[in-house]
């Protein structure tokens, strides 16, 4: 095996055990706010979501060793780079919500809405941070199946996600007044 597609998988299997540790601190956030009487909103797509995580990084894997992809410098470099920023942007999307971040949808908006980090510009950093992790990883390695099923799989299941969450939270005059003018994803966009 080459010393790329090597440093490749455990690339995958950092992301993946991350994944994990992000779902207990999710399974502790989710119980701190039912003690706090914020409900669970039910949101039918959810395992879909689990299950494209896991296809990805499993599937990234399975198309660079059965395929053979080569790693391309220049690609690797660009769609590293993509994906960094990505994490970047997640993780700080998680670290301002503290609390209120979790996998699930829960409407903790009336513990009070979170305008810091992000958030100052736009009203989803952390699917954003998502959508660009879940593209760029399989790329690191020439892997754009699994890349362009991350896209597709991504795109499908954040409108499902959002017809869920953005009404529950413009629900909330003080949400509409904090987000009100602000892009969904990207400043200045849509």
């Amino acid at each position: 095996m080459d010393v790329s597609v090597a440093l490749f998988l455990a690339l995958l299997a950092v992301v993946g055990i991350s994944r994990l540790a992000e779902l207990a601190l999710s399974r502790r956030h989710q119980r701190r706010l039912s003690r706090d009487k914020v409900a669970l909103r039910r949101e039918p797509r959810f395992r879909w979501m689990v299950a494209l995580h896991v296809a990805v990084i499993a599937g990234a894997a399975v198309e660079v060793i059965a395929l053979r992809r080569p790693l391309i410098p220049v690609v690797a470099v660009c769609a590293g780079s993509v994906f960094v920023f990505g994490a970047a942007l997640r993780w700080w999307a998680i670290w301002s919500l503290g609390v209120h971040w979790n996998v699930q949808v829960m409407d903790s908006a009336p513990l009070g809405v979170v305008v810091t980090g992000p958030f100052r510009w736009i009203r989803h950093p952390n699917y954003l941070g998502v959508f660009l992790e879940l593209a760029a990883l399989p790329l690191i390695h020439g892997a754009y199946i699994a890349a362009l099923v991350a896209v597709a799989g991504n795109i499908w299941l954040l409108r499902s996600r959002l017809r869920v969450e953005e009404p529950m939270l413009a629900a909330h005059p003080e949400y509409r007044r904090a987000m009100e003018g602000k892009a969904r994803f990207v400043p200045g966009l849509f």
